[in-house]
């Protein structure tokens, strides 16, 4: 298949991922507690993929200036996240005391809305250099697309919107996710810079945001479930190498 069309239907099914999370929060339909494994799943996945593969591949096309993309990509996300929106986490958010104003619920939309619409850059960069990237990074981005869209609803619902709204936030970032498709798609002789800067934010979203999550519950399971994350990458990694 033509690597842009199978990015944009990657990009509608990680969307997709998006609105779901929204509607669970929205309807109360899910049993919330299953996001935090894919938060901790998420981290590690995302971790072994940006750092196995996104990086060896975006020095490839660029040289050691790929490594300078990288911490620009990392460094972009750092900034939304803690100068736009200071306050928000992947979950369910509960302080309504700290949301009362409803101009923070949409800081912290516009700061999630420039993380996904990396995450489609990311998407479809790796499928422009080959299938095999491609499908890595849209399942790392995949296991923290439900929580992704479950945080901003939530977020959302605190800050005092309807519970229209806030499913309408999901959708935006759903939105912004495949509108970073569509743009690697126009700018595809652009992915070396693209999936550089994918590489950072990729590892900001997994150390920085999943992987403080993950340290917030008590025990082993979570941690453990990173080291699975990371397992199954090598996994597929080690059967796609191998047949």
């Amino acid at each position: 298949m033509n690597p842009i069309l199978l990015s944009v239907l990657m990009g509608l099914t990680a969307a997709a991922a998006n609105v779901l999370g929204g509607a669970i929060i929205v309807q109360k339909h899910w049993d919330r507690s299953y996001l935090k494994y894919f938060v901790a799943l998420g981290a590690g996945f995302m971790l072994a993929t940006a750092i196995i593969e996104i990086f060896p591949a975006s020095l490839e096309l660029r040289g050691k200036s790929a490594a300078f993309l990288v911490l620009v990509g990392y460094l972009i996300i750092h900034f939304f996240e803690h100068t736009v929106t200071p306050h928000f986490h992947f979950g369910e958010e509960t302080h309504e005391d700290e949301f009362v104003q409803g101009h923070k619920g949409y800081s912290v939309l516009i700061g999630l809305i420039i993380h996904t619409f990396f995450d489609g850059i990311a998407i479809a960069s790796g499928f422009i250099v080959s299938n095999w990237l491609g499908w890595i990074i849209f399942l790392a981005v995949f296991l923290h697309k439900i929580p992704e869209g479950f945080t901003v609803a939530s977020v959302m619902l605190a800050s005092g919107q309807s519970r229209r709204s806030a499913w309408g936030a999901s959708m935006l970032l759903g939105a912004a996710t495949l509108a970073g498709v569509l743009t690697m798609a126009l700018l595809r002789h652009q992915v070396s810079f693209g999936l550089p800067l994918s590489a950072g934010v990729t590892i900001y979203v997994a150390a920085s945001d999943l992987v403080p999550e993950v340290n917030r519950e008590p025990g082993v399971k979570m941690a453990l479930l990173v080291f699975l994350g990371v397992g199954v990458f090598f996994l597929l990694d080690y059967f796609v190498h191998t047949h």
